[in-house]
Parts: C-alpha cells; structure tokens; sequence
C-alpha cells in the first residue's frame, strides 16, 4: 500500500521523537526532574543536588514540583508535559505510585530513560532505582531513642503517610525495634504524613490522652519540629524526640538539644546520584539497578557536616555507593 506524504510526515516525526529519546549523547541533555513540594527542606536538597551534578555533566534541569504540596492532580499534569516536551532524560519520585504507575510505564515504552529516586515508584523497567533502606533507618532510629531511654518506657510514633512505600517500611522498621525492647511500651502510632502542622496537631492530640510519654519517634523531620513545638507548648521537654531526614532546621535541633538524634535520609546526596547515573546511562554506559545510599545517625556528637547549607555542600562521587 502507498502511504500519503501527510501519513509519511507524521511517521517519521513519531520516529524522530522516540529516537530522540534513545539515542546515545555526549552533554548538553535535558534533564526532567520531579519533587513533590516546595515545603520540605529535604526536597530543596534533592534539587540543589540535581542541579549541582547536572552543572558539573554539563546538563540543564526543568524543575517538576506541584504548587499545592503533593498534589496529584498536578503531578499527573506534569507527567504528560513531560510526554510533549521529551527531555532526554527523568528523574521521578512518586506522589501516588499506584497512581502514575500507567502513565510512567506508557513514557518508558516510549523511550524516555527514568531514574525512579527517593521513593519507590512501583514496578515500572526504570534504568535504575537510586535511595535509601527505609527499613533501616527506622529500626536504627527507634533503637537509639529506646536505648537513651535505658530500653523502657512509653513512646508514641508519628508515622509518614500510611500506603507510602517511604511510609510503610519506617513503620515497619519502628515495629522491628519495638520488637527488641520488651520493657518499651508504645502508646499510640498515628500519621502525621511527614508534615510539620499535622505533627504539632496529632502531638497536642496525644499530650491530651497520655500524662506519661517519655518518648516520640517521627518518620521525618518536618513533623518532628511539628511535635516538639506542641511539647514546649504543653511544657513537656523532657520528653526525648527522634526523627528521620537531616534537613539544616532539624541539625540545628539537634544541636540546641530540643532533638535527640536523627537517621540521615539525605535528599542532597540521592539527587547528586540518581543525576550521575542516569547521564551515565544514557551516554552508554551500565546502570546498576539499584544504588542504596547508607545513612548516618546524626546526634549532637557528630552534627557538624549536615550544618552546611545545600547551596555550599560538594556532590559526592556516585562511584563510592555503586557496590554498597
């Protein structure tokens, strides 16, 4: 059959688009890069991480963040620009993974190369996956409050966002702990979905029903900073915190010893990563299917480092986490 000039047009530019996708390159690429908000430190970390690395591989970066925190309405919109725009290459971090699973999954069979970091975003053939154990870092944060505590007393748990894989396995890993410590008694375990006013709002909750807490473990430092301001409310501060991230507010807690300790879930670091080796894959060479950056328990000892502002930090060397 012969094809029409118009058909002729309109399938070489589908071709040329999917080619534009795969082909090898050497610098200047387009990098798409997504966060969740513009609230969190921790993702003004990711950013500023993406940003350096992509500077230093001669790339440049279009910014993908919802204006309403989390929001999935516009996350969704955001994955379709993506599909018109065709950057060479996508660093994603899901809102809803369940949700933009289908359409991530249609961008990759369209050649688009994506780095899946920060959280896990379901079962899509990324080039590679590039974060942190979650499990770990709950089960070693809960570990050091349970242990400044002597290994007994009562604790309340501020958890991430319940169906998060982020979410669930911090839980997870508090559970693990709780599990090792016989004499600690866990009062109440209750979202506070990584956020600063949830978490002074569910604190103030929990200071109403319980007269004796002697602990508080938070999935992250937002919520965290949340809790402690209804504590100095409530004139409990005696009570011991400890949370998970190590945005700069939260180091300087730590510091002024309103936070006892923190698991290092260093956003900086995973952007600096997760752009290295996308780049790198895309310019030929092997991507490893998953790259887990280990994470340091931040206390007033050893708080120094995680004082510098992202702006002033060094990315490190993607090639010191390719075999841990």
């Amino acid at each position: 059959m012969r094809t029409t000039r118009p058909l002729r047009c309109v399938v070489a530019a589908l071709i040329c688009g999917t080619l534009s996708h795969s082909a090898a390159l050497a610098d200047g690429e387009t990098i798409a890069a997504f966060t969740k908000n513009q609230v969190d430190p921790h993702f003004e970390g990711v950013r500023a991480g993406v940003a350096q690395m992509a500077a230093k591989m001669n790339a440049t970066v279009k910014n993908y963040t919802p204006t309403k925190p989390n929001n999935i309405t516009e996350g969704m919109s955001q994955l379709e620009d993506v599909g018109v725009t065709k950057p060479n290459l996508m660093l994603f971090m899901p809102i809803d993974a369940k949700a933009q699973l289908p359409t991530i999954k249609r961008l990759i069979e369209s050649g688009l190369p994506i780095i899946n970091y920060n959280d896990r975003g379901g079962d899509a053939p990324y080039l590679s996956y590039v974060g942190q154990d979650d499990y770990k870092l709950g089960y070693e944060i809960a570990k050091t409050l349970f242990d400044h505590l002597g290994g007994k007393g009562n604790v309340v748990i501020l958890e991430g966002v319940k169906g998060s894989t982020t979410g669930d396995e911090r839980k997870r890993g508090f559970d693990a702990a709780v599990k090792d410590y016989p004499n600690i008694k866990v009062l109440a375990s209750q979202p506070a979905n990584f956020q600063r006013l949830l978490g002074m709002q569910t604190m103030e909750n929990l200071i109403q029903q319980f007269s004796n807490i002697d602990g508080v473990i938070s999935a992250a430092d937002a919520s965290a900073l949340g809790a402690i301001e209804a504590l100095n409310a409530a004139g409990r501060k005696n009570v011991a915190v400890v949370s998970i991230n190590g945005v700069p507010e939260a180091v300087e807690a730590v510091k002024a010893g309103t936070l006892l300790a923190i698991a290092e879930f260093d956003g900086f670091k995973i952007g600096c990563v997760a752009t290295a080796v996308g780049l790198n894959a895309i310019r030929g060479k092997s991507a490893p299917k998953q790259i887990t950056i280990p994470g340091a328990i931040i206390t007033k000892a050893n708080y120094a480092p995680w004082l510098i502002p992202y702006k002033d930090r060094t990315c490190p060397a993607p090639d010191a986490y390719m075999t841990k």
